[in-house]
């Protein structure tokens, strides 16, 4: 890595799993650890062997494993006041953890030395300085966390630059300035770094940052440090970590890259974010961000026509960089709030072909008219395409809906469901019934019975998932339900909408649109964005 590159420092495993909610097997650690790596990270910050059973089991199965290009580092504290590094109980752990790099904190305030570590000022320095030094005898390279270095500068920073100085003296190779509690502002973290600079000297050790989110800045104030010279950044995998979180990577780095050019990955990687950021949510069992900058799935997302329009003239008109340099991609959303523009780009990604003016226009009227009614477009692509071959004149369903009729009921502990449904497949008439677990599954099940030995293919639809939400509360069991299902055809992901005071005859409609949406073979894409976006297709 060059001088000018930004070392990338991960602590996702330890301040990471310090988020509410979070609990971390060794198992998921090392999951983590293995695509951090592969995903070319500079260093891993392990966990703290001292602190608990499960970190010193992880430092103890890390041993055994192949490291392509991260350095893993153990974490801890410095000495305790009035005790000899080689009798504190956590230095000893850091050595015995086995790893090349040890990081340490220590106090870089007179408040912090005096009321949390009730010691003196004098002897923190001491410890400071001791601790890295043991460290470094044990031949170990030191990374020295400054913690509250930005609350002790605003206070005294004479103070302040004492404390990394002694870290510097006693040989850590990089000073992390941290903002602990996570409320000082970039243009003040800009400020100080450039002290901290100076206090160094150009040739002193590499200086960087550590982030908390408090005051939402922690991306900003990462970035505004390595423009006043820090040339390492601490943070974690989609920003998780104690109260508001960490300096979030999966920003951090593309911000590095494209708005700073200053390298933080190997080449090539960083369109591998997404996918790193989206294993971490899995192990951690959260929801991904679908919002989140640069990674998240509606990053490059767009739903108001007259940015779609211009979106279809020039790529660059509403978007700040390439999605594909970060490894995702534009999409068109269709709503109320919709275009021609939008129904022209989704027909295209969703390989239906060229759209003509007319029938665009025709589709975007249902549309405001539908999601007046309740329903809403944008997560179910199957029905859009739907709506936009039926406003064509030369549409020619696979079968025709006459009717449906649901029984649900009871026999003593029995519940029941019976569902009967009338269709044409051409011009012949089909009549079929099946029972269901409930009333959904009956109506899938009456469906399938009627149309299966027309269309044998359906035995490959699978409903993947199916979600109900009430529109309107206030009008309470009369209100307008929304059902969304997902269905998975081969290859073919779609999903599809239906609205209605009725839940059954919403139900109805999604169930309709999946089937015949699976028996209407797609186009072949025509879309330049479509074929960046291959979650558009069905």
């Amino acid at each position: 890595m060059t001088e000018a590159a930004v070392q990338i420092y991960d602590t996702t495993l330890r301040d990471g799993a310090q988020r509410a909610g979070i609990s971390y097997s060794v198992e998921d650690k090392l999951r983590i650890a293995r695509a951090l790596d592969e995903l070319g990270i500079t260093f891993i910050e392990a966990g703290w062997p001292g602190s608990n059973p499960k970190d010193a089991l992880f430092f103890e199965r890390a041993r055994a494993e192949t490291w392509r290009h991260a350095t893993l580092c153990a974490f801890g504290a410095t000495r305790r006041a009035g005790v000899a590094p080689a009798e504190d109980a956590n230095l000893r752990a850091l050595v015995e953890a086995g790893t090349p790099v040890c990081t340490i904190f220590g106090k870089s305030s007179r408040f912090q030395a005096t009321e949390i570590l009730r010691t003196t000022a004098e002897d923190n320095l001491a410890m400071i300085a001791d601790s890295v030094a043991f460290l470094r005898a044990a031949g170990r390279r030191v990374i020295y966390d400054a913690e509250h270095f930005f609350d002790g500068f605003a206070v005294d920073p004479a103070y302040a630059l004492a404390t990394i100085a002694a870290a510097a003296d006693a040989g850590a190779e990089t000073i992390v300035l941290c903002d602990t509690n996570g409320g000082t502002l970039p243009w003040d973290v800009d400020v100080a770094v450039r002290a901290a600079r100076a206090q160094l000297g150009e040739h002193g050790p590499r200086l960087g940052i550590h982030a908390h989110d408090d005051s939402d800045c922690a991306t900003a104030s990462s970035l505004a440090a390595v423009r006043a010279g820090a040339r390492h950044v601490q943070g974690t995998i989609n920003g998780y970590g104690e109260r508001c979180g960490n300096a979030d990577l999966t920003a951090v780095i593309p911000g590095l890259a494209l708005k700073l050019g200053r390298s933080a990955l190997p080449d090539g990687k960083l369109a591998a974010l997404p996918a790193v950021a989206r294993l971490v949510a899995e192990v951690a069992n959260l929801a991904p961000d679908d919002h989140a900058a640069y990674v998240g799935v509606h990053a490059f997302a767009h739903k108001g026509g007259v940015h779609v329009a211009a979106m279809m003239r020039h790529a660059d008109s509403y978007q700040h960089v390439d999605p594909a340099l970060v490894g995702n991609a534009a999409r068109f959303m269709v709503s109320e709030l919709s275009g021609r523009a939008n129904l022209v780009e989704k027909a295209a990604a969703l390989g239906l072909g060229d759209l003509d003016a007319d029938t665009a226009a025709a589709a975007v009227r249902t549309v405001k008219e539908r999601e007046a009614d309740g329903f809403a477009y944008e997560a179910a692509d199957g029905s859009v395409a739907l709506l936009v071959l039926r406003a064509r004149p030369d549409h020619a369903p696979p079968f025709a809906v006459d009717g449906y009729r649901v029984v649900a009921g009871n026999r003593g502990a029995v519940t029941t469901s019976e569902a009967t449904v009338k269709l044409h497949v051409g011009d012949r008439p089909v009549h079929a019934a099946a029972d269901g677990d409930g009333p959904v599954h009956a109506l899938d099940a009456a469906l399938r019975t009627a149309l299966t030995p027309s269309f044998p293919e359906l035995a490959q639809l699978a409903l993947v998932d199916y979600k109900v939400r009430i529109v309107d509360g206030v009008a309470g069991t009369r209100a307008v339900t929304r059902v969304l299902i997902d269905w998975r055809h081969g290859e073919r992901r779609f999903a599809t909408v239906g609205a209605s005071p009725n839940i059954l005859e919403a139900t109805w409609q999604a169930l309709v649109d999946g089937l015949e949406l699976a028996l209407t073979p797609p186009k072949s894409p025509r879309s330049q964005h479509a074929r960046a976006d291959r979650s558009l297709s069905w």
